[in-house]
């Protein structure tokens, strides 16, 4: 009777190495992420009113946000009665020592400008090289997938009015 189950069990053994390893070596061999994987969050500064919903409802407060106002120069001849004032960011960072990628940022965004980049081999030596300033952010664009962008964005088409 111990002679089946010890045959039993070389043959399972046998049939498991015959199937090959499923790992892959990591440094060398980068996986295979799907689309939408979360990796990093990618800022698009251009879309970015400073609207501070995204600071506000992070249950980490892990996002800074700084910006002032600046006028619009008025178009045509019609003068209007006030000019028109728009927030212009100064600053935004994310510390990604205190995220714990929820994703609430990403998904509470009501101009576009916070998505998922698959990017996720950007770790540090020192903790406090983990807060990302929006030059860093924006650099992630390019990984962004096309699924995800607003409907007719195009990386690096932007005019000086923030209008693509």
């Amino acid at each position: 009777m111990r002679g089946k189950g010890l045959l039993k069990g070389l043959r399972t053994t046998a049939r498991v190495l015959a199937r090959g390893a499923h790992t892959r070596q990591y440094p060398h061999e980068q996986p295979a992420l799907p689309e939408r994987s979360r990796g990093v969050i990618a800022l698009l500064e251009e879309n970015c009113t400073s609207c501070m919903l995204c600071a506000r409802e992070c249950p980490d407060w892990c996002i800074y946000i700084d910006s002032h106002k600046e006028e619009l120069p008025q178009e045509g001849d019609a003068p209007r009665g006030r000019p028109r004032l728009v927030n212009k960011l100064d600053r935004f960072e994310i510390d990604y020592s205190l995220c714990m990628y929820c994703g609430i940022c990403v998904e509470v965004c009501p101009f576009d400008a916070l998505f998922w980049a698959p990017e996720f081999a950007y770790a540090e030596g020192d903790i406090r090289n983990l807060l990302h300033d929006k030059e860093r952010l924006g650099g992630w664009m390019e990984q962004v997938p096309p699924a995800t962008l607003p409907e007719g964005y195009r990386p690096g088409t932007v005019d000086e009015g923030g209008e693509r």
